[in-house]
Formats: C-alpha cells, sequence, structure tokens
C-alpha cells in the first residue's frame, strides 16, 4: 500500500490525486486536459500521451517540439514492458575530422546547425500510434492544432522561463520573429500562436511521418540547415521516418521494486548506477539531511564520472551494460564514499587516466506510458525554419569532438541523450510510471524520487515536492528550502554548495495501489502543471 497521508492542510502543498480509473500527469495543465480528454472519449494511454505532448510542443515550445527527440516505456497491461527510442542521428556526411576541418574544437555549440541530429520524435510518436493507438491522430492532435492555430494563454513558469531565454532568442532573426512579439517575451496571461506549427501537426496527422521527414517540409528543413552550415541531407531525413525502434529495458532492484530504463544511448543506465550505489546506504526516515544530500551527491559524482566516460550509441559503447549494472561495480563505487569528506570521483574499473517535457498516463485498462520529449536545451538550437515553423533541438550539442571517444560524432551515429523515462514494478507487475525533467539532473532526479517513495515513505506528490540537490561540475547546488545548517554542514565536508537560482527541473508520476484499487499521482510544483484523472 502506498503511504498518501497528508497531515497540515494549511500549508502550501498539494495532496496527491487519487483516482479510480485512469490518470495523467503532465507539466502543463492544457496538455493534462488534453490527455484526459481523450481517455474520458475511450482513448488508451498512447492515445493520451500522444494528444498530451503534442499539446506541450504548442505551449511549452522552449521546453518540447515536433523538431526534438523521444524516449517511450510502455507497459501493455499484464505484458513486458517495451522501450522505444525515438532518438535522431547525425547526418552521414559529418564526423569529428570534418568538423575540425571546418573550426570547430572544444565542443559543438548549441545554436549550430551540427548540433542539430535529424529530429526522432515523429517518427517515434507515428511508430507508436500505428502499433498502439487507438483514436486517429486527427483526433488526438485537435487540441494541439486548436492552440498552435488561435493561440493560448502562457502560464506563470513558462512565462518566467520565455523571459530567461529573450536575449538569446534575440541574437536569431527567426527565433524572434515566433518567440519574441513586439521584441519581447510575452508575460504570463497573454496569448500567443503558431500557425505553422498546427499546419505541420496537420500534414502529420493526414500523410504520417513522410509529411516532416519528405516532401515540401523535409525539403525545407535541409535547405535550412545547410543555410546555416549543416551537412544535413533529404537522405538523412528520409531515413529517419522509420528510424524510431522497439528495444528491450534494462533494469535494477531497488528496495524491492524493479525499476526500468531505456537502454543507452540515453542516461536510464545512469540513473540505474546511482540507485545501485544508494541501495548501499541505510537513507530510512531518520538519516539526517546533510548525510542524505552528502551521500546523493557522492553516488551522483562517481556515476556522472562513468556517464560521461562510458555511455554513448550502444554500437560505440566500449564497456557491456551488464557489467556496469552488476551489483559488485556498485558495492566497488558505493566503497569510494567517505561520509566525512567529499572527494573527486573515479571511474568504475579503476583505469589510469537541460529542456524537457515528461508525462505519464495510466488509463482504465491499466496500460501504462513513460514519455519524454525534448529539444534537450531551452528552445534547443533557437534555429527556426521560418517556413516550416519547425524549431530545432541541439542535442549533437551532447557529442565530444574526441576521436576514439564512445560518444564522439560521427555518421548516422545517436549521442548520450539525458532524457529517461522511468518505469516501475512489482512482482513482476506494472506498478507505476515516473519520470524527471532538467536536463542533466534526470538521472539524480530519478534516483531522489524513489529514494523519497521507498526510504522515506513519502507519498508521490511530497516525493516531488521535497527539496533537490544536484552535484554537477564540480558544485552541489541546492534549492532555497534547506536550511542554511545543512549547506553549512556540507560545505565543512568539502563540498563546493551554492544555493540554485532556480529550481530544478520537475516531474511526474502515477502509482498503481492494488490493495486499494485506486490510482494516485503528483505533478511537481516547480512546473505549471497538474495531475488529472477519473
Amino acid at each position: 500500500m502506498i503511504s498518501c497521508q497528508r497531515t497540515d492542510f494549511f500549508g502550501p502543498a498539494r495532496p496527491p490525486v487519487i483516482v479510480r480509473d485512469a490518470a495523467i500527469a503532465t507539466s502543463h495543465p492544457l496538455a493534462t486536459a488534453a490527455g484526459l480528454e481523450i481517455l474520458s472519449a475511450g482513448g488508451n494511454a498512447v492515445d493520451a500521451a500522444i494528444a498530451a505532448v503534442a499539446t506541450q510542443c504548442v505551449v511549452e515550445p522552449h521546453m518540447t517540439g515536433i523538431g526534438g527527440d523521444c524516449f517511450v516505456l510502455y507497459a501493455p497491461k499484464g505484458k513486458p514492458t517495451i522501450a522505444l527510442n525515438g532518438s535522431g542521428r547525425a547526418p552521414a556526411a559529418v564526423s569529428v575530422e570534418k568538423l575540425k576541418s571546418l573550426g570547430l574544437e572544444g565542443e559543438i555549440p548549441k545554436t549550430s546547425a551540427h548540433a542539430v541530429t535529424v529530429p526522432g520524435a515523429i517518427s517515434a510518436w507515428t511508430r507508436l500510434h500505428a502499433d498502439h493507438g487507438s483514436l486517429p491522430l486527427e483526433r488526438l492532435f485537435a487540441r494541439a492544432i486548436d492552440y498552435a492555430e488561435n493561440g493560448y494563454a502562457i502560464t506563470p513558469r513558462v512565462a518566467f522561463d520565455w523571459a530567461d531565454d529573450a536575449a538569446l532568442l534575440a541574437e536569431d532573426a527567426n527565433a524572434s520573429a515566433f518567440f519574441l512579439p513586439g521584441g519581447k517575451a510575452p508575460r504570463a496571461g497573454d496569448r500567443h500562436a503558431q500557425p505553422l506549427l498546427g499546419q505541420r501537426l496537420r500534414d502529420i496527422a493526414t500523410s504520417g511521418a513522410s509529411a516532416f521527414y519528405e516532401g515540401a517540409t523535409g525539403a525545407s528543413l535541409v535547405k535550412y540547415l545547410n543555410g546555416l552550415g549543416g551537412l544535413h541531407t533529404l537522405e538523412d531525413f528520409a531515413e529517419a521516418k522509420d528510424a524510431a525502434f522497439y528495444t528491450t529495458p534494462i533494469s535494477t532492484d531497488f528496495r524491492g521494486y524493479t525499476v526500468e530504463e531505456c537502454p543507452p544511448n540515453g542516461q536510464g543506465l545512469a540513473a540505474l548506477m546511482l540507485l545501485g550505489i544508494l541501495r548501499e546506504f541505510d537513507l530510512g526516515p531518520d538519516v539526517s539531511m546533510a548525510d542524505r544530500v552528502h551521500i546523493h551527491a557522492e553516488a551522483t559524482k562517481l556515476v556522472y564520472h562513468n556517464r560521461d566516460a562510458l555511455i554513448a550509441d550502444p554500437a560505440a559503447m566500449t564497456v557491456a551494460v551488464e557489467s556496469l549494472l552488476a551489483p559488485e561495480t556498485a558495492k566497488r563505487l558505493a566503497a569510494h564514499i567517505d561520509m566525512k569528506r567529499a572527494r573527486p570521483p573515479v571511474l568504475w574499473d579503476e583505469p589510469e587516466h537541460r529542456d524537457t517535457v515528461y508525462l505519464c498516463v495510466v488509463d482504465r485498462d491499466g496500460n501504462m506510458i513513460s514519455f519524454i520529449n525534448s529539444l534537450f536545451h531551452s528552445f534547443g538550437s533557437t534555429r527556426v525554419d521560418p517556413a516550416t515553423g519547425v524549431l530545432l533541438h541541439s542535442r549533437g550539442n551532447s557529442f565530444r569532438l574526441i576521436e576514439g571517444h564512445p560518444n564522439a560524432i560521427g555518421p548516422k551515429k545517436r549521442p548520450m541523450h539525458t532524457i529517461i523515462p522511468g518505469l516501475l514494478r512489482k512482482d513482476g507487475a506494472a506498478f507505476g510510471v515516473f519520470g524527471v525533467m532538467g536536463g542533466q539532473y534526470q538521472a539524480a532526479g530519478q534516483a531522489a524520487l524513489l529514494s523519497g517513495l521507498f526510504d522515506r515513505g513519502l507519498d508521490p506528490q511530497a516525493a516531488l515536492d521535497a527539496p533537490r540537490s544536484f552535484a554537477f561540475n564540480g558544485v552541489l547546488e541546492m534549492e532555497r528550502s534547506y536550511p542554511d545548517a545543512v549547506l553549512a554542514d556540507l560545505a565543512a565536508r568539502g563540498h563546493a554548495v551554492h544555493r540554485a537560482a532556480e529550481p530544478f527541473g520537475g516531474g511526474q508520476l502515477i502509482l498503481a495501489d492494488a490493495e486499494k484499487g485506486c490510482l494516485i499521482a503528483g505533478s511537481d510544483i516547480r512546473k505549471d502543471g497538474c495531475a488529472l484523472g477519473y
């Protein structure tokens, strides 16, 4: 049975959503409403997820879009989980040598055409819909098309993030024209529309993925990217139409539950490695807040160090996933954590040497879907094809310009991805769907969320609301809800502690309580969204 007790109804926290038949949780109220409408009309979890994500591509344009990538975990009732990889490939003509000959060194700039791998989201949506959907795409896209063509009201968190990105958008004439009306970022309550995006959705609903990757839209995107110096071809885009593929999830055990993730090239492997290390520690309710943050920070440093060195397109990985998930690997990494001081990270075998939307749905038949769609950075590459209205992502920025590195850019290669949907099983049965947004934070965020649920006994909403910290790039950032004394304790252990300027990401979660016969859902207070159901 899942804990659902909340004792303070005078406080700012909201209780979890508890429903009988079906539930959906997203980061935007219009997306949640669109998905719930589909569920109420008889659609299944896949239908509702596609309707919700299409809406998010319109109403959260800085976080996601049809010019991005997608990963999905889908658990049909009583059947094994299906993983769907909708990440795009680099152009066939690209290589480290080629980009260096063009003057690139260090990293691929996020606004560069070389940061734009061929988008994989539409290939994934249409593949998933063809195989598991029940309602036509025209019905699923109806709300998104309406908001794109007739406008939608900007919500508070979206307005906050949009204003943060105004200076970056202003550097690109097309981005300014689409996203800075009157030269300014829209404010909460303002109306914004993207008619060209609405037309793209209409075309995809009618003609499927070919309407995006081929024909006038595909040709326009290739021409636009070539004008920016990109090496993309019509063949690269045409091949991407069918590039999304199914694969087998990877998993680990944590506190009696099986946690499933998509395999590499996503960083779900990092989330599982992190849970493996946390498994070696007592993180129950009596553990101090400072000790809990310290253990999580040290484990995160260890895992991300390994992630950056080892995780890539699976065809290029030099270490087997099974080795990284082995219990002895977790024990060896955990042994490096000193409770009294912060230490540099190490690789597992001791050799010498940011923006997304997540949503989840459980339908009336018990089918569960965990769905994530991303542009990577806020507003992706900020590159918008003016003829099609497609905002392109920046996922190629994750590639390395280092010959021989597993994640080095190369022809038709997929980069290491930060976006990771998660799914839980208990005694073999699908138990819940969850995800945490926030770019690099996602693996660390998932581990903290699950520890809150299963170590501290928090309900889904409380686990999402809990204060967040993140050890990354030599700094331990902590949200402002942590007491000063905790920061002082951690600084004394050697952490470079900073107060986070903004909240870490967001998240959604739905759990099935078989004993009570209900669904319990939560949606992060750090975003505008909500969980709903019936």
